[in-house]
């Protein structure tokens, strides 16, 4: 009982090196507001995702509204509002990539992982989503998985690639 009940106090509020973290950010900027993107970064770097309690912990912390932070998080579209996978895989959609072969590498991971757009892996490992530039049209098809760059995937390509991340 105190166990959950202690777990539950912690998930409602903001880490203390989830606060040191907006805090350094906060150094350099005139308002508090400004911090907005970086924290909802830093706060998906420790908890994986942006729920609707961290948009008002993040909210409260910047003296902002939750709509504002709402706001923010809802536009860019590496902030995940849901729970993903512990691997996010975006993959290119842009004309170069699919020109490039983008169509099979998309059909291998779908039919390897078993994904769709937007789901998540049963085993929770890998999350699929679209990304329209990578900026490596010259490289292209290409991935990323979390900060790595995968450029010039072929189909063979790909399972040694997806068999680094575990």
């Amino acid at each position: 009982m105190w166990i959950s009940c202690w777990q539950i106090l912690i998930d409602d509020m903001l880490t203390e090196k989830e606060i040191a973290k907006i805090d350094q950010e906060l150094d350099h900027l005139p308002h508090r507001s400004a911090a907005c993107i970086e924290a909802l970064k830093v706060v998906q770097e420790e908890r994986g995702w942006i729920s609707d309690d961290s948009v008002k912990m993040i909210a409260d912390y910047l003296d902002m509204s939750s709509e504002e932070v709402d706001s923010v998080a809802t536009f860019y579209n590496l902030i995940f509002r849901r729970p993903v996978g512990r691997h996010v895989i975006l993959l290119c959609d842009s004309i170069s990539c699919w020109v490039l072969g983008y169509e099979k590498i998309y059909a291998h991971l779908k039919s390897k992982l078993d994904l769709e757009w937007g789901t998540t892996t049963a085993d929770k490992r890998f999350t699929l989503l679209p990304i329209p530039c990578l900026g490596t049209c010259d490289h292209a098809p290409a991935m990323m998985i979390g900060n790595d760059l995968h450029r010039d995937l072929t189909e063979e390509k790909l399972d040694g690639i997806l068999d680094q991340y575990k």
